[in-house]
């Protein structure tokens, strides 16, 4: 790490710019507050939707129920890509603070949407807001920490965002048990928004200084590209060219697939079983929950011991938790089923996105981290089409263990590519 002091272009700030944690730890800290507003926008949604689909808009078929699902990863995934695009030429925070204002008339959408179209309308907008923020945070935070802690620094971050996911979902289900479906759920998730657009507005500052600090003493494992990849060259190395970092991709893609698989179609399951709304929601709660927690292990863990292996190990714990979903019954049965899915997509979350961070250049980080965030969340997309079809066609259960199968084959894939130095930079 250089010990000298870079001025940012940032007019501003006039402090000096320099690495790691501690000495960005305000910072940081605002930054991980400041996501799990973003993830509890999102937990809104978690336990209320599917049954709103249901119970109130009278929607018989799964591939049906689950368009919001489709539409949300669709412009989730669309606008990550773009986000880093973005914050490469136009800097961090205004990409930020763009996607709090466009989040704005997501809950008057879902509090007075008259049909099933307001609500897809409204997670098309979700979707684009959180891909905006959520990616922005996630760059900002590798931006502050450097190298050497960014596994660390990533399971914060996805903390922060998976608590705020789980600690919402458990709290509308407890309102939409108490109140209703609507409006009272979404209440919250206005609340969320007017308070992250405030903190992003007068209290985040901007980072891209930080970045160009780090390009000009990083080791590429890409040498000679630099910044001067073209956008089609880093979509093509992150996507496909690249062993390591096209492995990480298609990982990102199957665990997203079967979180929108969990988001659209357990609440059903539970539902069809028996279980009341309350109950339902601490199954809605405890995977995102354990998921959050664990990250604050699991990312320093990947500084320590490497990026592979963890990611190998997590998608294998998916595969089995999902496997108990399908073929098990019972609130105690799921309860336990739904702990073992967060810590498998604990093990891989942030460890992903750090070895993203690894092996692609400061330079061009933000974009190639938004291509990676692009496939990783078009698994929503895909994954609510494959769980609607395969749910009409075959049941819940079925869907599930096609699925889980999946998710294995992923995790035995990124053991024979990906290779297993990529948490050192001269990789």
């Amino acid at each position: 790490m250089s010990s000298h002091d870079t001025k940012t272009g940032n007019a501003a700030s006039r402090a000096p710019v320099t690495l790691g944690l501690r000495q960005n730890l305000a910072q940081f800290i605002l930054l991980v507050a400041v996501n799990a507003l973003v993830g509890g926008t999102l937990g809104q949604e978690r336990t209320v939707l599917p049954l709103l689909a249901g119970q109130v808009f009278h929607l018989d078929l799964y591939t049906s129920a689950l368009t919001y699902i489709l539409a949300f990863g669709l412009a989730k995934a669309g606008t990550n890509y773009f986000a880093g695009t973005l914050s490469d030429r136009y800097g961090r925070k205004p990409v930020l603070v763009a996607g709090w204002l466009i989040a704005l008339p997501v809950p008057l959408l879902l509090i007075f949407g008259p049909s099933w179209g307001w609500i897809v309308a409204a997670n098309v907008i979700l979707g684009i807001s959180q891909g905006l923020t959520w990616s922005t945070t996630v760059v900002m935070k590798m931006d502050l920490v450097g190298p050497s802690r960014r596994g660390l620094a990533m399971g914060l971050n996805e903390a922060a965002g998976y608590l705020g996911v789980a600690a919402t979902a458990l709290a509308t289900g407890y309102i939409a048990a108490h109140y209703g479906l609507r409006p009272g759920p979404f209440l919250l998730g206005a609340a969320y928004i007017a308070l992250g657009l405030g903190l992003s507005v007068f209290a985040v500052k901007e980072t891209r200084g930080h970045a160009r600090l780090e390009a000009a003493n990083h080791t590429s494992a890409h040498a000679g590209a630099h910044g001067q990849l073209s956008n089609r060259e880093i979509f093509t190395l992150t996507s496909f060219r690249d062993k390591s970092l096209s492995s990480i991709s298609q990982a990102g893609l199957v665990n997203n697939l079967n979180d929108g698989l969990a988001w659209g179609l357990f609440p059903v399951l539970f539902a069809a079983a028996g279980l009341g709304i309350e109950r339902i929601g601490i199954l809605a709660a405890v995977y995102p929950a354990v998921w959050g927690a664990a990250q604050l292990v699991t990312g320093a863990l990947s500084d320590k011991y490497g990026r592979k292996w963890l990611i190998v190990s997590g998608m294998l714990v998916q595969a089995a938790a999902l496997g108990m979903i399908a073929v098990g019954a019972g609130f105690d049965v799921w309860l336990a089923a739904a702990a073992l899915l967060g810590l498998g997509t604990a093990m891989v979350y942030p460890t992903l996105l750090a070895a993203i961070g690894d092996v692609a250049h400061p330079e061009w980080r933000a974009r190639s981290v938004g291509i990676y965030r692009l496939w990783r969340d078009g698994g929503f997309a895909v994954g609510a089409l494959l769980a609607g079809v395969l749910a009409d066609a075959y049941g819940i259960p079925a869907a599930v263990a096609v699925v889980a199968a999946l998710t294995g084959a992923s995790g035995i894939l990124v053991a024979v590519r990906m290779r297993g130095s990529d948490h050192i930079l001269t990789a």
